[in-house]
């Protein structure tokens, strides 16, 4: 009970006290956007770890060498957990947007937050205004800012499994030109969706996998491309299930 006692406190202080921030980041927006992006990046990634580190969560990367350096990309993963966000962003080596489920908008400092972050927000049951949020993604990839997004859309509650990968995500790559990374995350469920409330100490993968170009593909291919990224990860999956069991 202790760790997510510890885990809440951090964030209702960062919350709280590192609003006067969020007027810095402003002006800071104003004078210079790249450098918000930049000291926004930093700060967020500081504060994660920090969480991560309560939490008691070690990370096996594998693959990160396999993330394009010299473009946006798309990052697609699946979701089984609250921290997946948290254990993926401190990774990422440029701005990056994550596709958030419209909700969020109800929390009126995280949301400013993850707006400063470039995070767009989905609404699941209108296909119109999911379509304004994939447009959007789309031209911040053409912009030079990575968008990560979980094509499950929603978290999956039962281990070792997938729900279907919605195939509109993956148009922010091919209309914004930019490769699919493909991004497996084991074990994430075990420092809390697996006990809830509590957090407990957990060992997660998360393997970055060969870029994929869209217009690289066969057109068969790219009609189901859903389905052919989720085939990756669930291999990738079950092969670094393993190698957790192993170590």
């Amino acid at each position: 009970m202790i760790r997510i006692i510890l885990v809440l406190i951090e964030v209702i202080l960062f919350l709280v006290l590192g609003s006067p921030l969020l007027l810095v980041e402003w002006i800071i927006g104003k004078l210079n956007p790249n450098l918000k992006d930049r000291s926004c990046l930093a700060l967020v990634k500081w504060v994660f770890r920090q969480i991560i580190r309560t939490a008691g969560v070690k990370t096996i990367v594998i693959g990160e060498d396999r993330i394009p350096q010299d473009t946006a990309v798309l990052y697609v993963g699946n979701h089984r957990s609250y921290f997946d966000v948290l254990l993926t962003y401190i990774r990422v080596p440029r701005p990056t947007g994550y596709v958030a489920k419209k909700e969020m908008l109800r929390y009126p400092i995280l949301r400013v937050w993850m707006r400063n972050l470039h995070c767009l927000f989905l609404d699941r049951e209108n296909i119109k205004e999911g379509l304004k949020t994939i447009l959007a993604a789309v031209e911040l990839v053409k912009s030079g800012i990575s968008v990560t997004i979980f094509p499950e859309g929603t978290r999956n509650r039962v281990p070792d499994t997938f729900l279907p990968f919605h195939d509109g995500s993956f148009k922010i790559a091919e209309k914004g030109g930019v490769p699919i990374v493909p991004m497996t995350i084991v074990n994430s469920g075990a420092v809390l969706e697996d006990h809830m409330p509590f957090i407990k100490k957990a060992t997660v993968v998360i393997e970055y996998g060969d870029p994929i170009y869209p217009d690289q593909l066969d057109k068969e291919t790219r009609k189901h491309l859903g389905a052919y990224v989720s085939g990756i990860i669930q291999k990738t999956y079950f092969e670094d299930k393993k190698l957790l069991q192993k170590s």
